[in-house]
């Protein structure tokens, strides 16, 4: 197997679990939290806050590592119109992304202490909430903008 290959094959697999844990955690964090039940949101949210972690987190760093490296091998310049769109629409998923894992991180406490309280879900957990998912949209289609400019390569400019 030659280096480009591997390289190749190890970016699309980060894409695959970057995408994947991100809409995985998404659907079973919304559920969660709309079912009301403390007891599954602490559970969700740790496995949340976990998958993050052992995933997404990775696969952060891993994308622009092998993205940057077969752009070299191939000799594709990083003025390439579908790059630069392609690393405008990385960073701002990573400008959702970054407050989307402190409010991870929040609501997973607020659900514990109100478990630990035998209370219902605070206030403040329904806010981050609504923060955790607004901001969850424009990093999903900003994912999918670039799954298409990567498989596309269109002429931009």
């Amino acid at each position: 197997m030659d280096t480009y290959f591997l390289l190749k094959w190890v970016h699309i697999i980060s894409s695959t679990l970057l995408f994947g844990t991100g809409l995985g955690t998404a659907f079973h964090g919304w559920m969660s939290h709309r079912s009301g039940d403390v007891r599954a949101t602490v559970a969700v949210g740790r496995s949340v806050v976990l998958a993050d972690w052992l995933f997404t987190a990775p696969s952060v760093v891993v994308q622009p590592l092998t993205g940057f490296a077969m752009m070299w091998m191939t000799g594709i310049p990083l003025t390439t119109p579908w790059v630069v769109a392609a690393l405008v629409l990385y960073a701002l998923v990573g400008a959702c992304w970054l407050p989307v894992v402190w409010l991870q991180i929040r609501m997973h406490r607020l659900a514990a202490e109100a478990l630990a309280r035998d209370e219902p879900l605070p206030p403040l957990f329904h806010r981050y909430a609504r923060y955790w998912f607004i901001l969850g949209w424009p990093a999903f289609i900003g994912v999918l903008a670039i799954f298409w400019l990567m498989v596309a390569k269109p002429e931009l400019w």
